[in-house]
């Protein structure tokens, strides 16, 4: 048995319940771990609230770090006693022990604590796939990221600074500009009192932004896609406001020839070569210095109905893990 959160129906965090689970053996593919630590991701309330639906009764959490405990047959890349990592997967994370498929498990640098680990692989992965696949970045562009200082946000700033990348990035207080500041970000907008598409004008001298990265989704795509030089990308890869409702393909044209996509970590990391790639670039920015995860709220795995209601109400920035 493990304690884990279960939810029998979607809704608000009042539907996540702290359980004793049976737990079997990992069959062929899968491995049991015994999680140190876990994280907490905006696409966890996606699966909540059954925006992203699932089968139910079901876990929720994506990512986690612990110690490999069995592993089923044809297990060969990892083995009884070794760190590991993951990020994606089935959700299920929210627990002290899980089994799940081998194939999302990566060795953890013992340079790398399991807070760290848990905290950095949904998020630092994400970062990876979009700075450096979804919209290569060489160096020397301006770029506007909204939610600068959340999870996601605080890394990209910090990567697109060692990539000599000038970072616009939006946040909702004057405290979260600051510390998005703090982590590499050029120039914040406060769009709580500042419209973020004038201001994105008056940065450029009215040319624009190739790329902007969003996570907000519904209140902020169609001024995102005003923000973009002609044939600029919009990276739409959250819903924090709520999906993007239906539009026109000429509003792409109207605009300059746009290019919209809707990126899924899921999608980036299906091949094994993908995810060691991605992961082993990670890891080197964290063990170079160049990126520092900032672990700002810290939960026991019973508490995490507040962890949501934080999340949701926007009171956390950095990561956040869960302790089982």
């Amino acid at each position: 048995m493990t304690k884990a959160i279960r939810i029998n129906k979607t809704g608000g965090p009042e539907v996540m319940e702290y359980l004793d689970v049976e737990l079997a053996a990992p069959g062929p593919g899968e491995a049991l771990i015994h999680q140190m630590a876990c994280g907490l991701n905006y696409i966890d309330v996606y699966f909540r609230t059954g925006l992203y639906p699932q089968t139910l009764p079901a876990g929720l959490g994506m990512e986690g770090a612990g110690v490999v405990a069995a592993v089923g047959e044809g297990v060969t890349h990892v083995k009884p006693g070794d760190r590991v990592a993951y990020a994606g997967g089935p959700p299920g994370a929210y627990a002290e022990s899980r089994v799940l498929p081998a194939k999302v498990l990566v060795k953890l640098p013992a340079s790398i604590d399991f807070e760290t680990g848990a905290a950095m692989m949904l998020q630092g992965l994400t970062a990876q796939y979009l700075l450096r696949r979804t919209f290569r970045l060489q160096g020397g562009e301006t770029i506007l990221f909204h939610a600068a200082a959340g999870g996601v946000g605080l890394i990209a700033c910090q990567w697109a600074r060692a990539l000599g990348v000038t970072m616009i990035g939006t946040v909702g207080s004057d405290e979260k500009a600051a510390l998005a500041k703090a982590h590499g970000c050029t120039h914040t907008i406060n769009y709580n009192t500042e419209n973020f598409v004038e201001r994105v004008k008056e940065i450029t001298n009215g040319a624009g932004v190739p790329v902007v990265y969003d996570s907000i989704g519904k209140d902020t795509f169609i001024g995102s896609l005003d923000c973009l030089s002609p044939m600029g990308m919009l990276v739409s890869y959250g819903n924090a406001s709520g999906p993007v409702p239906p539009f026109s393909l000429t509003e792409l044209a109207s605009r300059g020839s746009l290019f919209v996509t809707r990126p899924s970590i899921f999608t980036y990391t299906a091949k094994r070569d993908d995810l060691e790639q991605m992961s082993a670039e990670l890891f080197g920015m964290i063990e170079s210095g160049k990126i520092k995860l900032s672990i700002n709220q810290r939960y026991a795995l019973k508490d995490v109905a507040q962890a949501h209601i934080d999340l949701e109400s926007r009171k956390t920035t950095g990561s956040t893990i869960l302790i089982p």
